[in-house]
């Protein structure tokens, strides 16, 4: 079983799906012949030809909006968004329009779609290329969002996406594209989508992560445990739509206690929702306030300041201790 980064395992799902099924077509800027910007498509031009990877012009608009009618009509495109901050101007076509579809025909169309976009911190961008924006499709009913932590993940769950007959935004954390490598199947596997991983478990404290602060909050949870004794359980929630929240209350309710971590502002991200989940379900058994490490409620800052804003294995530790010895 080859050894591959996160950005490998991408390009071999693509190639993977489209092998598989000649429906499957990929468009975006710069996605054919030069393969990407991170090289997630490179050599796929040349082996499926013009016709089934294809570059677009600059507009985001444009490629989503072609995207859904390729998809109304029986393909299946994947159509990659060059940075997450630049998805602004698809909202219409992703919320309005493929979001909303199945539900407008009551069940006639399907819109069998994937808008991959690369996003996070601590790889010093130029404005609106790190922005974390999960939380802003996560109120989308209809639309799945899964934001992968491993290579191994991110395969399995771009081949899960590919395959789903409703639109999946999958967005890709640029800082772990080639931060790691493991084991990956060559041949075909799905990662279920909506189901979370608890990547390693303990019983004093539950981590809660996706994307790029997985490894941060697994880095934590080590150092508490060597240098407090404190056993934490680590939960990759993988997807946010539709959120695993059955495996975030087991751990809780088993835990007392819980910190949420996520690169994005903290007023109205994601973790506000684990909350209200947990809140909901689980209140009885919390022994301590739910603590978020997140990023600061300010646009992304310029790349000499990033680190300061970005969440921390130092900010994470912090709110473990402060949550344990509430």
């Amino acid at each position: 079983m080859p050894s591959m980064t996160m950005i490998q395992a991408i390009n071999q799902g693509l190639r993977t799906a489209m092998q598989q099924d000649a429906c499957v077509v990929v468009l975006g800027e710069d996605v054919g012949r030069n393969g990407g910007v991170f090289r997630a498509t490179d050599g796929l031009q040349a082996e499926f030809g013009e016709n089934r990877v294809f570059d677009t012009p600059l507009a985001e608009s444009g490629i989503v909006g072609a995207s859904v009618g390729l998809a109304v009509n029986g393909m299946k495109p994947v159509a990659e968004i060059q940075f997450l901050g630049f998805i602004y101007e698809t909202m219409d076509q992703i919320a309005s329009q493929a979001a909303r579809l199945r539900f407008r025909s009551q069940g006639r169309y399907h819109v069998p779609m994937v808008i991959r976009a690369p996003f996070g911190g601590g790889v010093r961008t130029p404005e609106l290329h790190s922005d974390s924006l999960e939380a802003l499709f996560l109120h989308t009913p209809g639309l799945k969002v899964v934001m992968p932590s491993t290579p191994y993940d991110a395969k399995g769950l771009l081949l899960a996406a590919i395959k789903d007959p409703d639109p999946v935004l999958f967005l890709e954390p640029m800082n772990l594209y080639r931060a790691r490598r493991e084991e990956v199947p060559e041949v075909y596997y799905e990662v279920p989508i909506g189901q979370a991983n608890i990547v390693q478990k303990g019983d004093d404290i539950t981590l809660i992560a996706w994307g790029p602060t997985v490894p941060m909050a697994l880095e934590a949870a080590q150092q508490m445990q060597e240098h407090h004794k404190v056993s934490c359980e680590v939960i990759d929630l993988r997807t946010i739509a539709p959120m695993d929240t059955e495996t975030v209350l087991t751990s809780v309710q088993k835990t007392g206690r819980a910190v949420i971590i996520h690169e994005a502002v903290k007023h109205g991200g994601t973790g506000a929702e684990v909350i209200s989940q947990i809140q909901e379900h689980a209140f009885l058994t919390l022994q301590a306030p739910i603590l978020r490490v997140t990023g600061y409620d300010t646009p992304y800052p310029v790349p000499s300041i990033e680190d300061f804003w970005l969440p921390s294995v130092p900010r994470i530790i912090d709110a473990v201790h402060k949550t344990v010895s509430y």
